[in-house]
């Protein structure tokens, strides 16, 4: 065995019910005077909630998925215009992912708050489209200092976006056993994450204003996100990152419509990572484990009913094979990728 694994510096405060508190413990941590919030509108009133005690300088409220250029402009220089020390983010992926924005060309400290299971708090990836292209990259600087998960503060999440956030958790997951960096550890916690996002969102989608489910869910998104984190981004990524900058499609729908056709491409190509993946599904495979839950949980199909348009296909079939990361467990062509996308917008089985 021989493998070369980074493990990010990051503190993690778990805390049902708790936030404000240890979002407090972090903020004086961290020695920060002029803290500039950020949530969208619909995260307003728990980010008032959590944050009240804090010294805020600035709320931003302009959030959009994929982190436009402008919009993340506009955020850069409230941030410089308030003279803000510390940035503190409340609510989903694209509200890390502006702060990520953020603290690219500041260098500013994020202390960040989820309200879904995004898992983008965990990582050091950021992400920003124009023209309708998205690029990705790596860097220590918008990595959050620490993670304050809250479980109290996703019971708001209505069960269809739980669902679909959750699924996006599975998909760094799944993603991890075969992305370019993967190693033993990380793929440790990708099968881990698995099992706890197994059993967590069944429980959130039949009881969703009970802790028990939303907690295991949580924890499961955390350590999704961690592997992820490690492994880096794998054809799933890859093709999911392309369809949301090209089509402005919505974020964690789009990784779970995608997840079980990249599963059933690679599957054949790790099969112990397949067999490992499986028994965290409580499955004889893999494919047919993620079958079941996606039965279970009612999960979106079609990349069509997202609005992707048809006619869309080759062009992002193309645009996916330019951006496959090398040393896929299959080999990735044009028609292959083309065939995945077809099914995947068509709603179709897998195959």
């Amino acid at each position: 065995m021989r493998f070369v694994h980074d493990t990010l510096p990051q503190r993690v405060r778990f805390a049902s019910g708790a936030a404000a508190e240890e979002l407090a413990a972090e903020v004086a941590t961290l020695g920060a005077q002029r803290v500039m919030v950020i949530a969208g509108t619909a995260e307003a009133e728990p980010a008032a909630r959590v944050t009240a005690g804090l010294p805020v300088v600035h709320r931003h409220d302009d959030v959009a998925m994929h982190v436009p250029v402008e919009v993340a402009r506009r955020a850069r220089a409230a941030a410089v215009e308030r003279e803000a020390d510390a940035l503190v983010s409340v609510g989903g992926g694209s509200t890390t992912g502006l702060a990520k924005a953020v603290a690219l060309t500041t260098g500013l400290p994020i202390v960040a708050v989820p309200t879904t299971y995004a898992g983008s708090e965990a990582t050091a990836v950021w992400g920003l489209t124009e023209n309708a292209v998205k690029t990705t990259g790596s860097d220590p600087k918008v990595l959050p200092r620490a993670i304050v998960y809250d479980a109290a503060l996703t019971l708001g999440l209505p069960v269809t976006l739980s669902v679909a956030s959750g699924l996006n958790a599975l998909a760094h997951c799944v993603d991890s056993l075969w992305a370019p960096r993967t190693d033993p550890l990380n793929q440790a916690l990708a099968v881990e994450g698995a099992r706890a996002l197994r059993t967590g969102l069944p429980l959130v989608a039949a009881e969703p204003d009970a802790l028990e489910g939303r907690e295991k869910a949580l924890y499961g998104a955390y350590l999704s996100a961690a592997a992820f984190a490690s492994a880096g981004s794998g054809l799933h990524h890859k093709i999911c990152h392309v369809l949301g900058g090209m089509f402005n499609l919505p974020h964690a729908q789009t990784h779970a419509v995608v997840l079980p056709h990249v599963l059933a491409f690679n599957a054949p190509g790790v099969p112990d990572a397949e067999r490992r993946l499986a028994a965290s599904l409580d499955a004889p495979t893999a494919t047919e484990g993620l079958a079941r839950l996606y039965d279970e949980l009612k999960a979106p199909r079609s990349l069509r009913e997202l609005g992707m348009p048809a006619d869309g296909i080759i062009e992002a079939a193309q645009a996916v094979l330019a951006a496959a990361p090398a040393g896929n467990p299959r080999p990735v062509t044009l028609d292959a990728i083309t065939g995945l996308v077809r099914l995947a917008w068509e709603g179709a089985e897998p195959r």
